[in-house]
């Protein structure tokens, strides 16, 4: 049976503020609702290898749900980081940290890892999305120009693949597009056609 049709026996739940995120999932005729705004602490072992962090992530916010689901319920989180030269990069800070960031993807490839998480009364299942994204080298005037028009800080890694520094100086990404908006759609439409065969 077509996926869409399936889930009209279930209520899917988006637990995240990011609205890339939402726009996405809307886009694939997926109805949801909105997880009501609650705290998960984003911590995670030193030790954890940088690629792992994100499904770390997105399982500590589902198992964060403040109340229990209920029958036909699918709950969804998710997490992004970028990983360049083995460095976590989050959101940044502040404009000198975001600044710093774009100096260190500057003529690099980095990977973009989401984390994803569905969850219902009774099972949960995890996987994760990764995608090589190169850029080529920026001058310190178009990063500034960036930084201080586009205000990049609340993404992962201090950039929008949406804004204009991916028109302009991402020369190459190899895997999904989607996965380095924050939501790698494909995937995820894939894994809840699978976690809703009963």
């Amino acid at each position: 049976m077509f996926l869409i049709e399936k889930l009209k026996d279930y209520r899917l739940i988006l637990a995240s503020r990011s609205p890339r995120r939402r726009q996405l999932l809307a886009d694939c005729g997926l109805d949801f609702t909105l997880a009501c705004d609650y705290e998960a602490e984003e911590r995670y072992p030193a030790d954890l290898a940088p690629e792992s962090v994100p499904v770390f992530l997105s399982e500590l916010k589902s198992e964060a749900y403040p109340r229990p689901l209920a029958a036909g319920e699918i709950l969804i989180t998710a997490d992004t980081v970028v990983v360049a030269a083995g460095r976590i990069l989050g959101k940044p800070s502040g404009r000198d940290e975001a600044v710093s960031m774009l100096r260190l993807l500057s003529g690099r490839t980095h990977s973009v890892v989401t984390g994803v998480t569905l969850r219902d009364a009774s099972r949960r299942k995890s996987f994760d999305s990764r995608t090589a994204v190169t850029f080529r080298t920026l001058s310190e005037e178009e990063i500034a120009y960036y930084v201080d028009r586009y205000r990049p800080y609340d993404k992962a890694g201090s950039y929008g693949i949406q804004e204009w520094i991916g028109y302009v100086a991402i020369e190459r990404i190899e895997g999904s597009f989607y996965n380095v908006m924050g939501l790698p759609v494909q995937k995820l439409y894939t894994a809840l056609n699978d976690f809703t065969e009963r």
